[in-house]
């Protein structure tokens, strides 16, 4: 991995929405790069030696008090900067230029008109071209030795350059794939710019991330807390194929996993699975119904959840004995997201249920998967074989149904919700594979705690609300409801009704986020 760490871009967060997905662009162009706070010292900056920057967009207006702003050594340390959004306007503001209110704001699909092909963070760009704006001021001054690259009918600026220092600014956002050609300005940046070859792919990264666990533990004894999701399954696989048998993963079934998950995680990584590794299954489900008995309050829910399940691991951790390593499948959002990474971390919890016990006798947590993204950990978990069906499962929260039950949980209503959830992803995927309907990011079934009076036959009943759910996500900080053709919904109503006990009603849930949240709880 050494030639990949040389070749770094760094993304200078301002406390922009997509400073994450910034960074997932450019290691689509197969060069690694990293989110740092606009805060980060020049000094630090300088010692990790990147071959670019790109300065994210932010919420503040450069040329207000106390607005956050680089130095101005930061653009003469001869290394590329491509500045967007915020990033392009406070370049301009630090080197001379000008920026002020916009007599016009443009937000949304634009159109732009490049004024000079020949730009080399142009290369492909057609002379029109569709881009997403979201902007309130804009640049009205050029600083010193910057030209216009491009323009729309509202922005003067919306492109710069400064080629001899080789120096960027795009007021839109490339990011995002509402522009269209956004993906090659960037990798005209990376690749072409600032001169990176491009050596960073998933294949090499698991063989050489193999090779050195391998040398890192030797004859080590590592446990692994496995929950059957990607990022658990995708390290718990690098470990096994570096150390075998050396490695202890425990699959605690809380009870609240989606229809038969976990008879296919024990079937994947079980004694007739393909991995060489210890797998220990503890079926809990019956200790956590009675901890969550009468409890309908979401977060007490999920504490009681988090609680139990530590308490189930460390029983089986004491069994096993002294261990060297805790394995966990920390990404790196999670780094980012608990404060170690860019200006708009906010401090999270760990993605698994509650965390691992820190009691554990162990000298290092091992985190294999905590340079790369969960598109990248999915490259990563097929190029290793593991069956598609597990790397490419929808996220899901580590309470589980715990957090798609409304109100208390009982082992009826996780059977009503486990059914219910299995029908209605059938039918999407249905629709999905015949081309009716772009995937959801994610889609599932909730329990609300309706009750209301149905006729079925010359019966009248009482029972629950079923509620589908389904999305399209950048990033799961937003999300807009997915528009699910009728008769896909009909005929998951249908079958829920007829096949499901205890349901006589289904509702789809059309609210994006925010003001409300993916799950329902």
């Amino acid at each position: 991995m050494e030639k990949e760490m040389r070749e770094k871009v760094l993304v200078i967060d301002f406390g922009g929405q997509y400073n994450q997905l910034v960074a997932r662009r450019v290691r689509e162009c197969q060069v690694y790069c990293e989110i740092y706070s606009w805060r980060t010292p020049l000094d630090e900056i300088r010692k990790m030696n990147p071959k670019g920057i790109i300065m994210t967009g932010g919420p503040n207006s450069c040329y207000e008090e106390n607005a956050p702003l680089c130095a101005e050594e930061m653009f003469n340390m001869g290394i590329p900067v491509l500045g967007l959004c915020y990033g392009a306007q406070m370049m301009q503001q630090v080197l001379g230029g000008k920026v002020e209110a916009a007599p016009v704001r443009e937000y949304g699909k634009t159109e732009v008109l490049v004024d000079k092909t020949q730009s080399p963070l142009m290369a492909g760009v057609p002379a029109s071209t569709i881009v997403w704006m979201s902007h309130t001021d804009y640049i009205s001054k050029l600083a010193p030795g910057f030209e216009v690259v491009a323009h729309t009918a509202d922005c003067p600026c919306a492109v710069v350059e400064d080629a001899s220092r080789r120096l960027y600014g795009i007021q839109f956002h490339p990011e995002v794939l509402h522009t269209e050609k956004g993906k090659d300005m960037l990798f005209n940046f990376v690749r072409n710019i600032c001169g990176c070859s491009g050596s960073w792919k998933m294949a090499d990264f698991a063989e050489r991330t193999i090779a050195e666990l391998r040398e890192k533990i030797g004859d080590g004894k590592v446990l692994c807390g496995l929950s059957g999701g990607v990022d658990s399954s995708v390290a718990a696989v690098l470990l096994s194929k570096a150390i075998g048998k050396n490695l202890t993963c425990v699959f605690v079934d809380h009870g609240l996993l989606r229809k038969d998950e976990g008879d296919l995680v024990e079937s994947v990584f079980g004694p007739d699975g393909a991995y060489d590794l210890n797998f220990v299954r503890v079926n809990a489900q019956d200790r956590f119904y009675v901890k969550l008995a009468g409890e309908d309050e979401p977060e007490r829910k999920r504490k009681i959840i988090g609680e139990e399940f530590i308490r189930v691991f460390e029983e089986e951790a004491k069994k096993i004995g002294k261990v060297d390593y805790l394995v966990q499948g920390t990404i790196y959002p999670d780094v980012v997201e608990s404060g170690l990474g860019g200006e708009s971390a906010v401090i999270k919890s760990h993605h698994n249920v509650g965390g691992l016990p820190d009691y554990v006798d162990f000298k290092e947590i091992v985190e294999p998967l905590r340079l790369l993204f969960k598109d990248e950990v999915r490259a990563v978990g097929l190029h290793l074989g593991i069956p598609e069906h597990l790397v490419m499962r929808q996220p899901f929260p580590g309470p589980g149904l715990g957090v798609r039950i409304v109100g208390d949980i009982t082992a009826e209503k996780v059977k009503i919700v486990q059914d219910a959830d299995a029908i209605y992803r059938e039918e999407v995927d249905k629709a999905v594979k015949e081309g009716r309907l772009e995937a959801p990011n994610q889609y599932f079934a909730a329990l609300s705690n309706m009750r209301s009076v149905g006729v079925m036959g010359d019966f009248r009943t009482y029972d629950y609300a079923v509620v589908l759910r389904a999305v399209y996500t950048i990033d799961f900080m937003t999300a807009e409801a997915a528009n699910i053709p009728f008769d896909v919904l009909q005929t998951a109503m249908n079958r829920i009704i007829n096949e499901v006990d205890g349901v006589n009603r289904v509702l789809y849930d059309i609210t994006s986020k925010p003001p409300g949240t993916i799950e329902l709880e």
